[in-house]
């Protein structure tokens, strides 16, 4: 089984890190062509483009000038400690063992707008930019033309090994959507995550975005082989609800004063 998160747009680059191993990206050449047309581009353009503060656009400016195809520890971090968002509150990656960082390296994937998939542990600089995002580069109109099968053909090498390929959806939309179903050899399974509020369960951003996290947490310590051990999730109050859940779209509910 793999499990798909979304990145983060909050990076941490500041917290001290304890001495872990490290993996390259793998479409490196393709993140320095990203970048090379992102450097042509003023900091207003920027923030016209990604609709951002002028500080913001101005601090991406930056990035992209400081980018460089040779990642070091001076210039990078492990992935999965680099993003700083509310589903990587839910993951929380800096208390997962080596083992299970280890684990996660085989069976977790992160989808990036400007390196396609990463591993956790593959180094990553820092960088803004949102798979949504309409960039022009060469013939492609938008990073979902530029990516094109590659993302799928990366997981689907991924998932080779497994007899029953199993791909589980933790992504937003907006990233889900780089993936060609076409080209994936897998099948997918959806987890949503419903909180209690007005008198009905219904999808909270910000709540869903943190189980997101909890799930691949949940999916790393329990070593999550089989789209039925998901059924056992129950993190933070949450509980697999099997009446509206489907054999593709599993739904998990919980009801707290919070939520109410």
């Amino acid at each position: 089984m793999l499990f798909v998160l979304s990145p983060a747009k909050s990076l941490d680059y500041e917290s001290p890190l304890a001495s872990l191993p490290h993996t390259l990206p793998r479409f490196t050449k393709d993140s320095a062509q990203l970048v090379d047309v992102l450097r042509a581009k003023s900091p207003q353009q920027i923030a016209e483009l990604m609709s951002l503060s002028d500080s913001l656009a101005a601090l991406n400016a930056a990035r992209y000038e400081a980018w460089s195809p040779r990642f070091s520890a001076r210039n990078s971090r492990q992935a999965v400690l680099a993003f700083d968002g509310d589903v990587y509150d839910g993951l929380a990656a800096r208390s997962l063992s080596p083992e299970d960082l280890e684990w996660a390296q085989a069976h977790l994937a992160i989808l990036s707008g400007l390196y396609g998939v990463l591993r956790p542990l593959d180094w990553m600089q820092p960088y803004r930019l949102e798979m949504g995002t309409t960039l022009a580069v060469g013939s492609s109109a938008n990073l979902y033309q530029f990516w094109g099968p590659r993302i799928a053909d990366c997981l689907n090498r991924q998932l080779a090994a497994d007899a029953t390929p199993v791909l589980v959806n933790l992504a937003s939309q907006e990233y889900f959507k780089a993936v060609d179903r076409k080209v994936l050899k897998a099948r997918i399974i959806e987890c949503v995550f419903e909180d209690w509020k007005g008198g009905q369960y219904k999808i909270i951003s910000f709540f869903a975005k943190k189980a997101r996290g909890l799930m691949a947490r949940y999916a790393i310590t329990h070593r999550v082989a089989t789209p039925r051990q998901l059924e056992g999730f129950d993190l933070d109050g949450y509980a697999f609800h099997a009446a509206a859940s489907e054999p593709d779209r599993l739904v998990f509910r919980r009801r707290l004063e919070t939520s109410s």
